[in-house]
């Protein structure tokens, strides 16, 4: 389990409407939100966007967990709405880390996103 994932950006307000709209589908709300850094989660924040350093997207990739099929769509419009980039529509998906049905973003600052149900 992960205790938490801090994301750096160069644009706090854009990076928090996209991760408002891409998690809120997910049933994911702002927890903390102070000092240059948003936190989200369900019962407490696990994920954090702050603006305190400079963005160093590339490094692998974000997966969260959703509820159902619907809820993986509604992240993907979300999060196209939002400013994030889809490079790939949600479907089936066969992959030893990924649940059985997916999507995948890119964040406004270029993180990789993905959004999954089910187990792997």
């Amino acid at each position: 389990m992960i205790h938490h994932v801090v994301l750096e950006t160069d644009d706090l307000e854009r990076s928090a409407a996209f991760y408002d709209a891409l998690l809120a589908p997910l049933g994911w709300r702002r927890h903390y939100d102070k000092e240059g850094i948003i936190g989200w989660g369900i019962a407490k924040p696990a994920f954090y966007v702050a603006s305190r350093n400079d963005p160093r997207p590339g490094f692998g990739l974000i997966s969260f967990p959703a509820n159902g099929i619907a809820a993986v769509k509604a992240a993907w419009e979300a999060g196209q709405r939002a400013g994030g980039t889809g490079t790939r529509e949600p479907g089936a998906i066969r992959s030893p880390a990924s649940g059985s049905y997916s999507t995948f973003l890119k964040d406004p600052d270029g993180y990789d996103i993905e959004v999954t149900v089910g187990s792997p």
